[in-house]
């Protein structure tokens, strides 16, 4: 007897990177990397700050909660147009993160490093190329 479920469906995923400095965190995510805000939440006043941003079907959680996540996680995005992104995103000159693209055997990869030691993997994969 099988235990598969015929009506499984995940819609998205939200990934919860941990944030020190809510500054920091804009101008990184917002300024650098262009992701909108699209909601914030607090459970009061001086509490951490939790907020959803997103770009191009994207969505991230950002997490001021110690126990929401822990920094140095990783994210691997499959994207299209990568090298445009890359080209966007060294055009802004940003000061603290110059991002190349690297072939790898599974695509052309950008990794951004965010000022809480999160990285984000722009991966674009390429077709195998026959011998």
């Amino acid at each position: 007897m099988s235990s598969k479920i015929d009506t499984l469906s995940f819609t998205r995923v939200c990934p919860i990177l941990r944030i020190f400095d809510e500054a920091k965190a804009r101008e990184f995510y917002s300024d650098f990397l262009g992701f909108s805000v699209d909601w914030e939440h607090r459970f009061g006043e001086n509490f951490p700050l939790y907020m959803q941003i997103s770009r191009a079907g994207l969505v991230l959680h950002l997490s001021g909660h110690h126990g929401d996540a822990t920094p140095g996680s990783n994210v691997f995005v499959e994207t299209v147009g990568v090298e445009a992104y890359q080209r966007e995103l060294a055009a802004k000159d940003y000061i603290y993160m110059k991002p190349g693209i690297e072939p790898l055997p599974w695509g052309l990869q950008m990794e951004v490093t965010d000022p809480f030691a999160n990285r984000i993997r722009f991966c674009e994969r390429q077709e195998a190329k026959s011998a």
